[in-house]
């Protein structure tokens, strides 16, 4: 299973931050990451807390035969083309896509700093709920521990709403 997660707090040339998430998914299906399961578009507190606009956050399961390192690079293709601006860790965005999990690989680059499964995933209720959403006997690749033990171990100033689904899953 491949697992990407969606962010968005700005609006953009694609509109406000949950019709950039929708967009962002038939920009993942047309770059051939077909989207198969699409969580609720999550309503949450920026982390770590700030007088940023709060999150629309949602996950989708995608299938590829791309590589994790291609399907990297396909993520920050599109958040190029939605006008993405990397600046500080944690900045204001018109949208974020990160690779959660690809099939269960661990990886660590070059300096030994895990980058699959994401590694900030576990404490991060913006990723964690909506995963939940469509993958509920999910486990974490490292730690083992399944989503609702994580999702209990989560603080409580991570706040989340949930909100409508992002979109049908398509056959």
């Amino acid at each position: 299973m491949i697992y990407v997660s969606l962010g968005a707090n700005l609006s953009g040339r694609f509109g406000e931050p949950e019709e950039a998430l929708r967009c962002a998914c038939d920009a993942l299906d047309e770059a051939g990451l077909r989207v198969v399961a699409a969580s609720r578009i999550w309503f949450t507190a920026p982390v770590p807390i700030s007088d940023q606009p709060w999150y629309r956050n949602a996950v989708v399961q995608v299938e590829s035969p791309l590589s994790s390192l291609d399907i990297l690079s396909v993520l920050q293709g599109i958040e190029q083309d939605f006008g993405r601006v990397r600046t500080v860790r944690n900045a204001p965005r018109t949208l974020d896509l990160d690779l959660i999990d690809c099939r269960g690989e661990i990886r660590y680059d070059e300096s030994g700093y895990l980058i699959l499964p994401h590694p900030r995933m576990a404490a991060r209720a913006f990723v964690l709920l909506p995963l939940r959403d469509i993958a509920s006997a999910w486990r974490h690749p490292v730690s083992g521990l399944g989503i609702d033990d994580l999702c209990a171990c989560l603080p409580e100033e991570q706040e989340a709403e949930p909100g409508p689904f992002l979109r049908e899953a398509r056959e």
